[in-house]
């Protein structure tokens, strides 16, 4: 199964951030946000399913979207940090705010059970493969002959 992630407007976005922040030196939060728009993903092929996981640390739980449509699926969360009114931050390398990632899927699934689970900072999407996309064996009929399959 191919996927690939789109965003038509991340790469530009990037140097924005790159060129305002600093991380032009491929510091690790420059890779987070450039990379993968803050979601990065392991794509695992199993029998009849694809599973991802995406890591999701400090996300807010009810914030978290998993959505399909079409070959399109779609994850998205948000991370906050609140300080209290005496608290300043020093230091800020942890990202916040909103994040979204859209994976385009080469073959159809099965939406109706695709399931998700997030657990320990990392979200589970496991992603049934629909029964027209699996492969399957064709019988071939002859007049006159034993029959056989390809």
């Amino acid at each position: 199964m191919l996927l690939t992630s789109f965003d038509p407007f991340v790469t530009d976005f990037d140097r924005l951030v790159q060129r305002t922040f600093g991380w032009a030196d491929g510091s690790a939060a420059g890779r987070s946000v450039s990379h993968h728009g803050g979601l990065p993903m392991d794509v695992v092929r199993r029998d009849g399913e694809v599973v991802l996981k995406f890591d999701l640390p400090g996300a807010d739980a009810d914030s978290i979207e998993v959505s399909t449509d079409r070959r399109v699926l779609t994850v998205a969360a948000k991370r906050t940090q609140e300080y209290g009114e005496q608290e300043r931050p020093v230091v800020r390398e942890r990202i916040t705010g909103s994040f979204a990632r859209k994976v385009r899927l080469a073959e159809p699934i099965d939406a109706e059970k695709v399931q998700a689970q997030y657990e320990n900072g990392v979200l589970t999407v496991v992603l049934p493969v629909a029964e027209q996309a699996k492969a399957h064996k064709i019988e071939i009929k002859r007049p006159g002959a034993p029959e056989l399959t390809a």
